[in-house]
């Protein structure tokens, strides 16, 4: 004779079951996000930008100077350049210097790559006539969405390195036209997530990472499954997914800003 299962035994089964993150966030939720300015003195801007677990220091210096190429090519305006760097312990185990190897380290290329033409999307470099914008980005700490805290972070220290170069009368406009936020989403258990902490980068079936300007357009999309395949519905809802975690990052930088000028 077989038992029937009682409505609560049944309920309990699926709480049992339910979609639960590592850290125990809602799907569409940001890990703690935080913004400290000035951690590194001698540069025009700076910020410690911190995804959760995750740190990057984001340090932008300017030069009075443009590229070899541009002079030889007599381009106008100025430039912008970005170089990403993860210190030996920002990983559990000791990560080399690229130095010590004698040659680039192909991720690093390719993310300083992705920062820096992501910023030259929302700056107007003919504004910044016979300067260079050295953006550096140095993890301290990785836990997962380092590209996208750099990209993030660094906005904020090329705001503030602008700023000051426009109260000091060394810009007669401002070359930034919009604010610049990056966030990762994927595919983690079948559900759609926002911000990916490491433990989900490494299990998801696809990983996103979306950058977008404060006005809502997309300046790169990357997207890719894992030995998996996902939908244009599923890509519909990572697409909104970081639609919203960019939204709350700018509001996160407009805060930063008005705290740092006040």
């Amino acid at each position: 004779m077989t038992s029937e299962r009682s409505p609560q035994s049944s309920l309990a089964e699926q709480l049992d079951q339910a979609f639960v993150r590592p850290s125990g966030r809602d799907a569409d939720q940001l890990r703690t996000i935080e913004f400290k300015p000035g951690i590194a003195p001698h540069a025009n801007g700076s910020i410690l930008c911190s995804f959760g677990n995750t740190q990057v220091i984001c340090a932008a210096m300017i030069e009075d100077r443009v590229p070899g190429w541009m002079r030889q090519q007599k381009v106008a305006g100025g430039w912008l350049t970005a170089e990403y760097n993860m210190l030996p312990y920002s990983t559990l185990y000791r990560k080399d210097r690229p130095s010590s190897k004698g040659k680039q380290d192909g991720r690093n290329i390719e993310i300083q790559r992705l920062i820096g033409r992501s910023l030259r999307a929302v700056l107007d470099l003919k504004k910044f006539p016979d300067k260079t914008l050295w953006i550096d980005c140095d993890v301290l700490r990785a836990d997962g969405g380092t590209r996208t805290a750099s990209i993030t972070g660094s906005w904020l220290a090329a705001r503030i390195a602008i700023n000051d170069l426009l109260k000091r009368g060394k810009l007669s406009e401002d070359p930034i036209i919009d604010h610049l936020a990056a966030i990762s989403v994927g595919i983690y258990k079948d559900t759609c997530v926002l911000d990916l902490d490491y433990p989900e980068d490494r299990d998801a079936s696809v990983d996103a990472n979306i950058v977008m300007s404060g006005q809502g357009e997309f300046v790169e999309v990357q997207s890719s499954g894992e030995e998996a395949t996902y939908s244009r519905a599923q890509l519909d809802e990572m697409l909104i997914l970081a639609e919203k975690g960019i939204n709350e990052l700018v509001d996160a930088q407009k805060i930063v800003l008005s705290d740092y000028n006040s």
